[in-house]
């Protein structure tokens, strides 16, 4: 399936799952809101120090999950610039593919990357790191902290990447074949 369709696919499941009076778990379009935005931003730096008071406490198996959201919250405030509203991991990380490769934004693969969910078992992304953690028995991991600081470099660089286009005076507007 192609990347185009596999955008259309997020929306039309979520619009099909909103007229059953569902919750949607795709992409449906919303208003754009630039202060909705600069809060996702917000709640990404929040989740950075969270990570540093998970280490002090040596609480390690919190913090890939801090990490991982960290990265989702910026993926949501380009979003919410293109006025999209996601409740699927995946269909976040497809919208950010599509938009970046018609060069709507400047947003690093890495970032993309990462956020990404896999369904096949040799395809490893933060998502993997965070449910591995999160589900795993322990609770302290020297995995973990001997990624400690090139993970929150990684985090600060995203939340860098997305000021830049958040705080832009760029206007965003979704590709017309998105639009039908």
């Amino acid at each position: 399936m192609t990347e185009e369709l596999k955008i259309f696919e997020c929306f039309s499941l979520a619009k099909k799952e909103e007229e059953k009076g569902k919750k949607h778990k795709g992409l449906v379009f919303v208003k754009q809101d630039n202060k909705k935005a600069e809060e996702y931003i917000q709640k990404a730096k929040v989740n950075l120090q969270l990570c540093d008071l998970y280490k002090k406490q040596r609480l390690d198996y919190k913090i890939p999950e801090e990490w991982f959201y960290s990265q989702y919250y910026c993926a949501l405030a380009i979003l919410t610039k293109f006025g999209v509203e996601s409740r699927s991991q995946r269909c976040t990380a497809l919208f950010l593919r599509y938009v970046k490769n018609k060069n709507l934004i400047d947003y690093s693969d890495e970032f993309i990357d990462r956020i990404m969910v896999y369904k096949e078992k040799e395809e490893k992304t933060d998502v993997d790191e965070r449910e591995k953690a999160r589900y795993g028995s322990s609770v302290q991991s020297e995995e973990i902290m001997q990624k400690y600081d090139f993970m929150m470099n990684v985090c600060r660089k995203c939340i860098s990447a997305v000021e830049e286009i958040v705080f832009s005076d760029k206007k965003f507007e979704l590709p017309k074949e998105l639009l039908h």
